[in-house]
């Protein structure tokens, strides 16, 4: 990781989560990050904790408005004056029955996860282009290789952010931009514990499920991040990289 010396990373979601613990480990290994994430408390304290803003910057962004996702990337052509990582990390969780979704929480669910995957992608490509090349990491999930009851929306998202992810792979690699994603288990977040406090979601089925019998810390997941993003991975692209510490791989169940 020590080349990320100087090189500008933009996190989607990153005021929290993976994607703030993405962020403490660039910023510690000498890298600069842009925040871009609806909560504007949470930008502020993030980017005071990461070191103020001779380390770290936030835009609040949309990523279901395509002017607002432009308007932060203009931002960071015009203050950073230059892209070298992006990392996907938006994303909320509605779990509810398949039978019982609406529309509106059916479609918001794709359009921050997927839609707006592809959206900033789309606006880091041309600032990546213009500076030679980049890396780009997309947050998928083991949900996108499993059959997850009440979360139709969620794993519908994940698989297309995997199949997103190798297309762009395939036709930004003239650009030497490689694209990839990281797919975690289950990670012990905000989120995750929001779900947990609201019944949503049992942890103890899902640690019975996993070999190595533990969620995720973020960081263990901001580490895989790292390596994609890092000339270590010089040669990896289109790749969806499984972080679950054996979930999907389990055969145990087979007597």
């Amino acid at each position: 990781m020590s080349n990320s010396t100087n090189r500008i990373a933009a996190i989607t979601g990153g005021a929290s989560g993976i994607g703030l613990a993405f962020a403490e480990l660039w910023v510690s290994q000498g890298g600069r990050v842009v925040l871009l994430d609806m909560n504007a408390e949470a930008i502020s304290s993030s980017v005071e904790n990461l070191g103020g803003e001779a380390k770290a910057r936030g835009v609040v962004t949309d990523v279901t408005n395509n002017d607002s996702v432009v308007a932060a990337f203009e931002s960071i052509r015009l203050n950073e004056e230059a892209l070298h990582v992006g990392v996907n990390c938006a994303g909320i969780a509605r779990p509810a029955p398949s039978s019982d979704v609406s529309d509106d929480d059916w479609m918001l669910l794709i359009d921050i996860h997927l839609s707006g995957t592809m959206r900033a992608c789309r606006a880091a490509h041309g600032l990546m282009k213009a500076g030679g090349g980049g890396s780009i990491i997309n947050i998928s999930s083991v949900a996108s290789q499993m059959g997850m009851p009440k979360r139709a929306s969620y794993c519908a998202a994940k698989a297309g952010i995997d199949g997103l992810t190798r297309v762009l792979a395939v036709e930004w690699a003239p650009d030497n931009i490689r694209v990839n994603a990281v797919a975690p288990g289950y990670v012990q977040t905000a989120m995750t514990d929001i779900l947990v406090a609201q019944g949503k979601l049992d942890l103890r089925p899902i640690i019975a499920r996993t070999p190595m019998k533990r969620l995720a810390a973020p960081a263990e997941i901001a580490s895989v991040i790292g390596f994609l993003a890092s000339d270590a991975a010089s040669y990896v692209t289109g790749h969806s990289l499984v972080t679950d510490g054996g979930m999907t791989v389990d055969g145990n169940w087979y007597p």
